[in-house]
């Protein structure tokens, strides 16, 4: 059975940071690209980040300006995602997902397994 489950989450202030993490079981983790996703109330699903599967190649939401990382360690079988200079605008429930291949996709329907969500809320 896959799982992914996001830590991570929570209440900062505009200006500060948090550190998500995704943990994966299930899956042969080192193959497979994986991807952030957020969702604000009201809002559609949108992209946030992905990182190939070895973690060579990223991508970003334009949104995102350089405050954000993405990062793998394959070893533990975690994904990761820095965020800095947060702004209100960055509340949300963050998704991580796994897609069935080892290329960046940066839709939802480029993902195959999903976890449940953690909350991230930026207070101005």
């Amino acid at each position: 059975q896959v799982r992914l489950l996001e830590t991570g989450g929570g209440y900062v202030q505009a200006g500060g940071s948090l550190r998500l993490s995704c943990a994966i079981s299930g899956i042969t983790f080192s193959i497979y690209a994986m991807g952030w996703f957020r969702q604000a109330p009201g809002k559609e699903r949108e992209f946030v980040a992905a990182i190939d599967w070895n973690g060579d190649n990223t991508d970003y939401a334009d949104f995102v300006e350089g405050r954000f990382t993405i990062s793998r360690d394959n070893a533990k079988l975690a994904m990761y995602l820095q965020m800095n200079n947060m702004k209100p605008e960055d509340t949300a429930v963050y998704y991580c997902a796994s897609r069935n291949g080892g290329r960046i996709g940066t839709r939802s329907q480029d993902y195959v397994y999903w976890g449940q969500g953690t909350q991230v809320t930026v207070s101005s």
